[in-house]
């Protein structure tokens, strides 16, 4: 396993990751990948970026997004992390989120959040074990294929 920063040239296997997370359901209320690099590199912050290589292969990915345009929030950013289907139960979303836990106060965050599916048990029981609280539940926030799903609210301060 080697922990490393995400370029241009992971973007393949950043997108199959991202589609696998996609088909589970539970992972974002968005269906479709982003269609290039360059409409991943607008969306994601570009301190804090990560990847997990296993045998050369990018296996699991970390980044940021901003929890406001407003100003007065720019230390609030949103955690992604997706680990690749054949990657899962090793470890991985654990290393990439203490890394990114690490790194994010010198960058000038002083919270980390996310909003999790309530289903997704996994997700919220890994961030709680590395520091996260939850801080409440959007009840039916949003639909996903027809379907409403609650969302768990999760941060970290710093």
């Amino acid at each position: 396993m080697k922990l490393r920063r995400l370029s241009l040239a992971d973007w393949p296997l950043i997108k199959s990751i991202y589609e696998e997370g996609l088909a589970t359901g539970m992972a974002t209320f968005e269906t479709e990948a982003p269609p290039s690099w360059e409409a991943w590199d607008r969306k994601y912050l570009t301190p804090c970026r990560w990847g997990i290589a296993e045998d050369g292969l990018l296996r699991a990915w970390i980044a940021l997004t901003p929890f406001s345009k407003r100003l007065v929030y720019r230390g609030v950013a949103e955690i992604s992390v997706y680990v690749g289907k054949q990657s899962r139960g090793k470890g991985y979303g654990k290393a990439l989120m203490q890394q990114v836990i690490q790194e994010a106060p010198g960058q000038g965050f002083w919270t980390l959040q996310s909003a999790i599916f309530a289903q997704n048990e996994a997700s919220i029981q890994l961030h709680k074990q590395l520091g996260f609280r939850e801080v409440g539940v959007r009840e039916r926030i949003a639909q996903r294929d027809g379907q409403w799903h609650d969302n768990v609210l999760l941060e970290k301060r710093f």
